[in-house]
């Protein structure tokens, strides 16, 4: 017997949730795993694209692991925080020599591999194969701050208090409605529940709402993102764009034309070299690892 509070949040999620490819009935686990690398601070409308093409691509982890890195980070292209590419390429290779080419479905296997961490083990365990498990992505945080706790916003971090109630919501002794019940909370989050503008009018637990109920109190915002203008940020995105766009190795001066920083150049440079997403060669030149 669902709560009225799991009936209401699965059955507004069977109407209202938008169709993603990661989510239809019958998907298999890697290309779940392959969705949750990628959306991690990335938007959805970003994301389709490009898990499209790398699943045309590289539709099994042990298609992946055979790519070079440079062509892993040729197609991340502009996604974003291209050390997903390269941990997700490192993870493809574990599981092709370890699991068979299978994603574990063991939480220890998953945070075992490159690039997992709690969140995406646990949704890999859940999505993909129907256990249960608590899985506390930034939208199901928000909800249950607001939900349960009266708050607007969660904390930084998540504590173990938080797990605990998100682990004792989940309905009981059924890992699929389980899985359900986490996806609808986060779809919930995402386009309802936001942080910025909440539809609280169409919300299906509007009524039983802690923060609703107790007037919508505003609480202490999330941090706000660091300016992207000139930082170091955009001067990786830039260098790491020409070193995609090259058919190999480039000179140093043939980088100075994108970034005129010369200092924060070189500084960015050596942190992609130390991140593993550049190599710097013997004659001084600059390509992308396995070029």
């Amino acid at each position: 017997m669902k709560t009225p509070l799991e009936a209401s949040v699965t059955a507004w999620y069977a109407a209202t949730a938008r169709d993603l490819p990661w989510r239809r009935p019958g998907v298999g686990a890697w290309p779940i795993m392959v969705s949750e690398f990628m959306l991690q601070q990335t938007p959805v409308a970003r994301v389709l694209p490009a898990y499209q093409a790398w699943l045309g691509r590289w539709p099994t982890p042990s298609a992946l692991a055979a790519a070079s890195p440079a062509d892993v980070l040729r197609q991340w292209g502009r996604l974003g925080y291209p050390r997903r590419a390269i941990r997700l390429h490192e993870s493809a290779s574990i599981i092709a020599i370890r699991h068979g080419g299978e994603v574990p479905d063991s939480i220890p296997e998953l945070l075992a591999l490159p690039g997992v961490g709690a969140y995406t083990a646990a949704a890999v365990a859940s999505f993909a194969y129907g256990q249960r498990h608590a899985v506390l992505d930034t939208n199901v945080r928000r909800v249950l701050a607001r939900l349960v706790m009266g708050r607007e916003f969660p904390v930084s971090s998540v504590s173990v208090a938080e797990r605990a109630l998100a682990q004792s919501l989940l309905p009981p002794a059924d890992d699929r409605r389980a899985a359900i019940w986490s996806v609808a909370l986060m779809e919930l989050g995402a386009v309802v529940c936001t942080a910025a503008r909440p539809s609280c009018q169409d919300c299906p637990l509007a009524s039983r709402c802690a923060w609703r109920v107790s007037g919508s109190p505003p609480g202490a915002p999330p941090r706000p993102a660091k300016r992207y203008e000139g930082s170091d940020r955009q001067c990786r995105g830039r260098l790491l764009a020409a070193l995609r766009d090259a058919s190999g190795p480039v000179r140093v001066a043939v980088l100075a034309a994108t970034w005129p920083d010369e200092a924060q150049r070189d500084r960015v440079l050596a942190s992609l070299v130390h991140d593993g997403l550049a190599v710097r060669h013997a004659d001084d030149s600059i390509g992308l690892p396995g070029d």
